[in-house]
């Protein structure tokens, strides 16, 4: 087993800690020990990179050859074309690279990056085919969340089908998008939809995103690898949407908001900072990175929100960022001890 060397110190301090408990015998120990070995090289992280650079570059190569002049009259003729055949043209393209990416994940499950790149490929072109689709049939209705809700269901099937998470992360986005959207048109784009701007909607969205998504893939067995990246998004929309409801409140009017007395929108400053610590004794209990990470990260992004709003105009600027310079140093010196092990012992006594 190849490790990195943040795990194998992990897997060395667990191995000492079981030996000296009496967990596992001396003979044991050695051979948990020989079992695996220290890369100083992140290759996985290479790879993860060196394809979405490789689909960077191809982007920019299908750009640059657009000054050839055959390829320009090609490409006049395709989008002269009317709308629906362009949308046509789209999804046969997206869907030889579904099955491309398919084909190439069944010959090699292990290169898990290069797949995935190919079904990102897709996803652009699904979304372009779905663009033209809405032009070939809008009625100036301006009625354009549902291009957003046929994405989702279109992203959704195909990702719990292939199984791919990264389709089904883009079918939660676009989730997303018609959500606000809909809202947006059924309210006539004012600010309020049933009482609600769209932060206080979002963080709605994100609690039941969060609640469907553990019911459903915790029990769906075969599609248990869906529920992680599904309350990342879930919990991104909560927190996010949180962390805006702070600032602004439930307001929808900009002269409202400017006029309110700071005092008015402390309430939502305090329902961020619950939610966030409440994420960290989740994550701390359960053992759940997950919703820790959140936790650690929206806390202290609720701080230095309050900081701004409540010092930035009181305090000399030179004091000012020299606190903020210092509280840095200080949360990062911790930071270190609470994603060690033995911090988080700690923290857990």
């Amino acid at each position: 087993m190849q490790l990195s060397p943040k795990e194998a110190r992990i897997v060395q301090h667990a191995i000492e800690t079981w030996e000296k408990e009496g967990v596992i015998a001396q003979d044991q120990a050695q051979t948990l020990r020989n079992a695996y070995e220290v890369s100083f090289f992140d290759w996985k992280r290479l790879a993860k990179y060196a394809f979405w650079m490789a689909i960077g570059s191809l982007l920019i190569a299908l750009s640059s050859v657009l000054a050839d002049q055959w390829l320009i009259a090609l490409f006049n003729t395709l989008f002269t074309a009317p709308e629906g055949a362009k949308a046509v043209v789209f999804a046969l393209c997206a869907g030889g690279l579904y099955y491309v990416g398919i084909q190439k994940r069944r010959k090699n499950p292990e290169k898990t990056y290069s797949n995935e790149a190919v079904f990102f490929l897709g996803v652009v072109a699904t979304a372009v085919s779905i663009a033209f689709l809405g032009k070939a049939i809008d009625t100036g209705s301006g009625h354009f969340s549902l291009l957003f809700l046929l994405a989702s269901l279109v992203y959704g099937a195909l990702g719990l089908w292939f199984p791919s998470t990264l389709v089904w992360v883009f079918a939660l986005l676009s989730l997303g998008s018609w959500f606000g959207a809909e809202t947006g048109y059924a309210s006539g784009w004012g600010a309020y939809y049933l009482g609600m701007n769209y932060p206080m909607r979002f963080v709605l969205f994100g609690l039941v995103l969060l609640g469907l998504s553990t019911y459903v893939f915790g029990r769906w067995r075969s599609r248990a690898s869906f529920l992680l990246p599904s309350r990342a998004i879930g919990l991104l929309y909560l927190f996010v949407a949180l962390w805006i409801l702070s600032i602004f409140g439930n307001y929808g009017d900009p002269y409202a908001w400017k006029i309110a007395k700071q005092i008015e929108l402390f309430h939502w400053s305090l329902l961020f900072g619950a939610a966030a610590l409440g994420s960290i004794y989740y994550g701390l209990r359960y053992d759940d990175g997950l919703t820790r990470g959140f936790g650690i990260t929206f806390l202290f992004i609720n701080l230095y929100t309050r900081f701004f709003e409540y010092f930035w105009d009181s305090t000399h600027k030179a004091i000012f960022f020299s606190l903020l310079a210092v509280s840095f140093w200080y949360l990062g010196s911790k930071a270190q001890k609470i994603w060690n092990l033995e911090g988080l012992k700690h923290v857990v006594r």
